[in-house]
């Protein structure tokens, strides 16, 4: 058993990703917003500039970049590779910069984790 964690530079890809998470056999993933340190470091990351009643323009006037970090686990390591091939089919080689990240955690023991 395996936590895969992916952090996904392109949201735009985030349903093409979890699509082909489905078909691998993941019965499924949580999602969170990041924003990394270089996002951070060019001030393109978190904001402090929105007043505390926005008006819709004010999201628009500085767009945010925020990628998606991806998580599940995987209850069969057979199935890691074939899951690391098809995230590679979708996002590009995670060799190349700005394809995303993925790592595989062994797992010991999980609690409240239902069996589909």
């Amino acid at each position: 058993m395996s936590l895969i964690l992916f952090v996904l530079h392109d949201p735009e890809k985030l349903q093409q990703v979890l699509a082909a998470w489905e078909s691998c056999g993941i019965p499924g993933a949580s999602v969170l917003y990041n924003t990394g340190l270089g996002a951070i470091r060019q001030h393109e990351g978190l904001r402090d500039d929105i007043p505390l009643i926005p008006s819709l323009s004010d999201f628009f006037s500085h767009p945010e970049h925020h990628g998606r970090t991806i998580f599940s686990i995987v209850p069969d390591d057979a199935i890691v590779p074939a899951l690391v091939r098809a995230t590679e089919e979708v996002v590009g080689d995670l060799n190349e910069p700005n394809n995303g990240i993925l790592a595989v955690l062994p797992i010991s023991q999980v609690y409240g984790l239902r069996k589909r």
